[in-house]
């Protein structure tokens, strides 16, 4: 569980630093270069997300509650809004007219629904620390950024691509999910 821990603390703390110290992170991309910076950025996220999985495979979960079959397919719905958001986090979109972070609003969701489907400690640290971070970074972001100044409305067959991208993300993160989590989304062991 410890590795698990340090790869979502690292990952939290790599995000929240470019937001909560631009100063800082402004000497360090001139001290470094703007390719240089970026580079061991991206080393450090890496290395914080090997951590996340090697971490989640390693631990042994404790249980610490039980889920509400009930809350499955709300939880499963709000899985496909969290993907949708990350998708519109980097395409035009009329959601971008009513959630200022898609992106982290995404993680939040992708977090609290898990949270809804897994009652484990692994889970708690893993989906409870990401959407804790998600939530302290939109904060973070919005208070840096000031006021939000939202964009014009794209055409509406905009929503449609983004529909179908969302689709296949999913439809591939079900896929790839039993080698990465080692649990099937169905709930079956992987084959």
């Amino acid at each position: 569980m410890t590795l698990l821990a340090i790869g979502v603390l690292l990952f939290a703390g790599l995000h929240l630093f470019k937001s909560l110290a631009p100063s800082t992170r402004a000497g360090l991309q001139q001290r470094l270069g703007e390719n240089g910076y970026k580079g061991i950025f991206s080393l450090l996220v890496l290395g914080s997300m090997a951590l996340i999985v090697f971490g989640w495979r390693s631990s042994v979960p404790q249980f610490l509650y039980s889920p509400a079959p009930a809350l499955k397919i709300p939880a499963l719905v709000l899985l496909a809004v969290a993907f949708l958001l990350f998708v519109v986090s980097m395409r035009p979109s009329r959601l971008r007219r009513l959630v200022r972070n898609p992106q982290l609003t995404g993680v939040a969701l992708w977090g609290l629904a898990h949270l809804l489907l897994n009652g484990d400690s692994r889970s708690l640290l893993l989906f409870g620390g990401m959407a804790a971070w998600a939530a302290v970074e939109i904060i973070a972001i919005n208070r840096r950024d000031g006021v939000w100044i939202k964009a014009g409305a794209p055409a509406p067959g905009t929503e449609l691509v983004n529909l179908v991208i969302a689709g296949i993300v999913i439809a591939l993160l079900v896929y790839v999910h039993p080698w990465l989590s080692g649990v099937a989304v169905t709930g079956l062991p992987p084959q």
